[in-house]
């Protein structure tokens, strides 16, 4: 499918959607791998997986998508990295588990490297000339750490900064680093259709009094809002009573009000959902052109205020939204669908988010 500069008008009023091939083109899902997941910042851990000076933690970039093989290391100076998991030598993995060590060797011919990277060592190498060179370390990829979170990027388009500046603004006074990954509130989802639809549906609440009965009776539908960033945006969910919402600080442009969740969008792929409680973290990967795999990470900094509110059964809207999302991209198949029209009232996120691959593909 030939992608246009223009092919969505910035006037939501007068735009149309993104056609139904986009969800189905095998070749626009491909250039979607380099010039959209490789150059964007990616979830790959949280510091508490490397605690302790030695600890590496293998792990990829995006798995299914960017694929991309990489180490998280704190090392004796209590630095942490992420390298490049991939040896110098002959491409063999240096880490396929997670281990507290000195040091790096790989297994496959004993070529070592200090835990920020550094070439160190190789044998049966003294009669090789112009040897080591740079390149024989590990190459480094930017780590960057937001509240106990880690992200990086193989290729980034922009700093890391630009990218969580509005997420930090608005909830940054919340006990980030006290949160606890809690695997019993962590899930896996399968779901049967494009990365894109999933991402169209988390980014408007315009659906939630038709799909979500309990997830409206906790929310004010009438104050339900959607506003924009450069790389972001956050959907503002007003609770509909006084239970499970915030104690705002007077700093808060939300002061006031009684604010049950913030739903940000991290272009192109990564939901974080604050609650009163916690974070709820969706990571999704890419595995196809109709396949894709949701990461639910649940973060907890006060379990007495959880199933209560906006959150009371995050796996039930879950699954709510799989059945409509899976039913939409067998509708974007279709020969006698092309393109529709944005809601300017409730689909601003989609038309911004529509925007910014258009500006990455185009």
């Amino acid at each position: 499918m030939a992608i246009e500069p223009d092919q969505i008008r910035a006037a939501i009023a007068e735009a149309e959607t993104l056609p139904g091939s986009f969800y189905t083109d095998p070749a626009t899902f491909e250039r979607l791998r380099e010039r959209v997941f490789a150059r964007s910042w990616q979830f790959v851990g949280d510091i508490d997986q490397v605690k302790v000076p030695g600890q590496v933690v293998p792990t990829t970039v995006l798995e299914g998508c960017v694929d991309e093989p990489v180490l998280l290391t704190r090392d004796t100076d209590d630095r942490l990295h992420c390298l490049s998991n991939v040896c110098t030598h002959r491409g063999m993995l240096v880490c396929e588990a997670p281990s507290i060590t000195g040091g790096l060797r790989c297994r496959y011919h004993g070529r070592r490297f200090a835990l920020d990277g550094r070439f160190v060592s190789m044998p049966e190498f003294e009669a090789a000339r112009d040897f080591p060179r740079p390149s024989e370390s590990l190459p480094a990829l930017p780590l960057r750490q937001w509240g106990k979170l880690l992200f990086t990027s193989v290729t980034p388009l922009v700093a890391f900064d630009e990218v969580i500046t509005e997420v930090e603004a608005r909830v940054g006074w919340l006990p980030l680093g006290q949160a606890v990954f809690d695997p019993s509130r962590s899930r896996e989802y399968l779901v049967r259709a494009n990365w894109a639809l999933y991402c169209d549906n988390y980014l408007e609440g315009f659906h939630v009094p038709f799909v979500h009965a309990g997830l409206a009776a906790a929310l004010d539908y009438t104050q339900y809002r959607t506003e924009l960033f450069r790389w972001s945006n956050v959907q503002v969910g007003v609770a509909s009573g006084g239970d499970a919402t915030f104690d705002l600080p007077r700093s808060s442009p939300d002061h006031g009000q009684s604010i049950a969740a913030y739903y940000f969008w991290v272009f192109p792929n990564t939901m974080i959902n604050v609650y009163p409680w916690g974070i709820s973290l969706n990571v999704v990967r890419p595995l196809a052109v109709d396949r894709t795999r949701v990461s639910f990470l649940s973060y907890v900094w006060d379990p007495a205020q959880l199933g209560a509110g906006a959150s009371v059964d995050l796996d039930r809207v879950e699954r709510e939204d799989e059945v409509v999302v899976e039913a939409v991209q067998r509708g974007v198949r279709s020969r006698l669908y092309s393109r529709g029209r944005y809601s300017p009232a409730r689909e601003t996120g989609v038309h911004h988010f529509h925007r910014l691959l258009m500006e990455h593909l185009a």
